[in-house]
């Protein structure tokens, strides 16, 4: 055993010289890359297969575009094989219309838009064996190139009622003659409550705190990823509202279009050639709390798909306002380098807050 003295009289050894019986050496686990197919010429399936078991999968599928005419693409998963039973059920809406269900399906909707633009999906599945398997997947389509044109909001819940085994492989595909471009691909994440492993497939790449200002960024300029994550939270100093901005280079105030959702009305808005993509309406003195996530190719518009919580008035008594946002920004010619989470009423500071963004290729 190797053995180090310090100041202070510590003694430091080396993870090697653990004993099982020992504590853990310090690996924290997270989400790890499970399996992705990238494709290298249009295809009408794009396939995933040999995936550990993890309990739960974490899915990012960017469609870059689509031949043909057809609004339908879907999913099926299985194991060993893809199960085309007809075991899927589903509740799905678009844009904030009324639900849509389908029992006793085939196939779950997976990238279900028009073959216009790219595409950005982010899903979960909780894929415990010995339950039906159960998904929850958010999704924006950029529409018609430009920031005149808003893009398409989906959001679906799921469940594969397949109970025998965990699923180790998913299948995008579309329903007729349409394809899925080249560089279209499915990057399926995987997490456990056992995992111990280091090579996260999230990285830092920057976060900031501050105590009062309105526009607080973070920049990651020379580490652009093609995925990311981002968290941020604000306290308002008084009644105000935030909202994000992107950028490359410097942060954009234009071509910006977005759709926007509220829980606490209903309501779906839309907004084109925008200053910013904001996820709060109204001014109120509150705490906000952004999640969210955006596909960062350089040559495509860049999607967003984010959803924020208002406080509202501090205690039980007061429900949350929550809110559903897709976003795009119409932008072509390079990758975003820095976020931006602002105030834009006058005299009101985001008095407190953090934001975090995290990258992956």
């Amino acid at each position: 055993m190797t053995v180090t003295y310090h100041a202070g009289r510590r003694i430091q050894g080396l993870d090697a010289d653990r004993t099982a019986t020992q504590l853990p050496s310090g690996s924290v686990g997270g989400w790890v890359e499970v399996g992705r197919t990238t494709l290298g010429s249009s295809n009408s399936n794009i396939n995933v297969t040999s995936l550990s078991n993890k309990r739960y999968y974490m899915i990012l599928c960017n469609s870059v575009g689509r031949s043909g005419t057809s609004d339908n693409g879907f999913y099926r998963d299985g194991n060993g094989s893809y199960d085309s039973g007809s075991n899927y059920a589903r509740r799905n809406n678009k844009n904030g219309a009324a639900d849509q269900t389908s029992t006793s399906a085939t196939a779950n909707y997976g990238v279900m838009v028009p073959a216009l633009g790219s595409d950005l999906f982010v899903g979960y599945i909780a894929n415990l064996s010995g339950n039906e398997k159960l998904y929850i997947n958010h999704q924006v389509n950029s529409n018609t190139a430009g920031a005149s044109n808003a893009p398409i909001r989906h959001e679906q819940v799921q469940k594969h009622a397949f109970t025998s085994n965990p699923i180790d492989q998913l299948q995008f595909f579309t329903d007729n003659v349409d394809t899925y471009d080249t560089g279209s691909e499915v990057v399926v994440l995987g997490w456990d409550p056992a995992d111990t492993h280091t090579n996260n497939f999230w990285q830092k790449l920057g976060t900031t705190s501050w105590s009062s200002g309105d526009d607080i960024d973070v920049t990651f300029t020379g580490s652009e990823k093609k995925y990311l994550w981002f968290q941020g939270y604000a306290t308002l100093s008084g009644a105000g509202r935030t909202n994000i901005r992107v950028g490359d280079g410097s942060v954009a105030t234009s071509n910006y279009a977005y759709r926007r959702w509220h829980g606490s009305t209903g309501s779906e808005e839309t907004f084109t050639s925008a200053d910013r993509m904001g996820a709060t309406s109204g001014n109120i003195d509150t705490i906000d709390f952004w999640n969210g996530f955006i596909i960062n190719n350089s040559g495509n518009e860049k999607l967003m798909i984010a959803h924020c919580v208002r406080g509202g008035t501090a205690g039980a008594a007061n429900a949350p306002e929550r809110t559903e946002i897709v976003g795009k920004y119409a932008y072509t010619s390079g990758q975003l380098d820095r976020i931006r989470l602002y105030n834009d009423t006058a005299g009101v500071d985001l008095n407190g807050g953090q934001l975090t963004v995290w990258g992956a290729d």
